[in-house]
């Protein structure tokens, strides 16, 4: 099998490369994460799936993993060539890929709109949290007005609660009784920001996925996590992030701070 051929079943797009034939993949578990490999792999549970190459769709065997960006490997098991999206030993990369799952891991979704700044909303409260925990003020009123639209009594779908966004767990970990309080709020989200911003040294988009997917995602894939809907968070935040700080007139940060990695 060519690497054109492992590309396009191991990411679920088609492509005809000569003969019609059948493609074996595994659909491989490990550590509770999936790849797609040619053949099984160590250490892994793999359910094995054939594929007409003259079949109108590849069907998707990722699993509602959202939009994911990964990397084809190429290297030898057992003397013979495999191809898979996991990083193997002593297997090197081919290429990057990306393909989306029909539907998002859940990230809880940030609620409001990419608008105008809105100084005016509880800016004695933002100037204070920011002072006391050292949180750049603009950022922290972006992740406001991304998460609640500087709605206190926000509750999304996933229970986050208050204009901060906070999960219930959390809330109590960060000291905040009453998170529909705005001020508590506030100040819980700026007191996580500020944790968030030290363990990434600065970089306001992997603390914003953070905020968004929790730091184990970010953890597990090395940066901003390819669920559509952080992306999507991230950039709305970024975006905020650059318009509160034009509107308070501060400077604007350098890119390597606020670019998505």
């Amino acid at each position: 099998m060519n690497r054109l051929s492992c590309l396009a079943v191991l990411t679920g797009v088609l492509f005809c490369v000569g003969p019609a034939e059948a493609r074996t993949v595994y659909r491989c578990v490990k550590n509770n994460t999936v790849s797609l490999s040619t053949a099984p792999e160590p250490g892994s549970k793999c359910q094995k799936k054939e594929i007409e190459d003259d079949a109108a769709k590849v069907p998707n065997l990722w699993g509602n993993l959202g939009a994911i960006k990964g990397t084809l490997y190429e290297g030898t098991l057992n003397g013979q060539t495999v191809y898979t999206t996991r990083k193997l030993p002593g297997f090197e990369p081919v290429l990057k890929f990306f393909v989306a799952t029909p539907k998002d891991s859940p990230a809880h979704v940030g609620l409001g709109k990419v608008s105008k700044p809105r100084l005016d909303m509880y800016a004695s409260e933002f100037k204070a949290a920011s002072k006391a925990h050292k949180v750049d003020d603009a950022f922290l009123r972006a992740i406001a007005h991304a998460e609640s639209g500087f709605n206190p009594a926000a509750t999304s779908a996933k229970g986050a609660q208050g204009l901060m966004q906070l999960m219930p767990n959390t809330a109590k970990e960060l000291g905040v009784s009453n998170p529909y309080q705005s001020k508590e709020s506030i100040n819980g989200g700026a007191k996580m920001l500020k944790q968030l911003l030290a363990r990434y040294k600065g970089d306001y988009a992997k603390a914003a996925a953070a905020y968004n997917a929790g730091a184990g995602a970010v953890a597990k894939f090395g940066g901003i996590p390819p669920y559509r809907e952080t992306v999507s968070y991230v950039d709305k935040v970024l975006a905020l992030h650059a318009r509160y700080r034009k509107a308070m007139k501060l400077p604007p940060l350098h890119p390597q701070m606020t670019a998505a990695q």
